[in-house]
């Protein structure tokens, strides 16, 4: 590059600084601007700024007596005659049997026995062994018994299942029995 034209160069260079620094000068900064807003601050008319003991003291000694009502719920409470019907109505005898609750764990019909288990040395998952009297089931977590159990987990002591048309886990007992005798 020749010299004229770095001067060239360094001129327009100049210029364009000289334009950036102008419009940057005439803006506020947020300094500024922050001066300003205190400035223009008005302070509260207190009459006497000074605390007020025995308010205080008072404030302080004040016990919380609760209506009844919870203050974080949508839920309007009872009115007293809502209260006396209700009293009313549970003062009337009792239905006669209510029925049972519904059953919170599955079970295996009592002719199904978890009578144990195995691995095969490929590291495939255990496999569970299942009697319904002269019958044998080998299952493998995951897989389904019968079409209504799927097996969950077979473990050392029990297995873990769930029968699917209800979605209620359950557990099966590891039943051992005994050896029948030598001949």
């Amino acid at each position: 590059m020749k010299q004229s034209q770095q001067v060239i160069l360094l001129v327009v260079l100049l210029v364009i600084a000289g334009i950036v620094w102008s419009f940057e000068r005439n803006q506020h900064t947020p300094a500024i601007q922050t001066a300003n807003s205190i400035q223009k601050y008005k302070v509260l008319a207190v009459e006497n700024p000074q605390i007020r003991w025995p308010e205080l003291e008072r404030a302080q000694k004040t016990e919380y007596k609760s209506s009844g009502r919870n203050p974080f719920s949508m839920i309007i409470p009872p009115t007293p005659a809502e209260m006396q019907k209700k009293k009313a109505a549970s003062a009337q005898p009792p239905p006669a049997a209510l029925p049972p609750p519904p059953p919170t764990e599955a079970k295996l019909p009592p002719n199904l026995k978890y009578f144990g288990y195995g691995t095969v040395p490929t590291g495939s998952p255990r496999r569970a062994f299942i009697t319904d009297g002269e019958d044998v089931y080998i299952v493998t977590e995951g897989d389904t018994l019968l079409g209504r159990y799927r097996i969950l987990k077979v473990g050392n002591a029990d297995l873990e299942f769930q029968e699917i048309s209800s979605g209620l886990p359950g557990k099966a007992p590891l039943e051992e029995q005994a050896a029948p005798p030598s001949a």
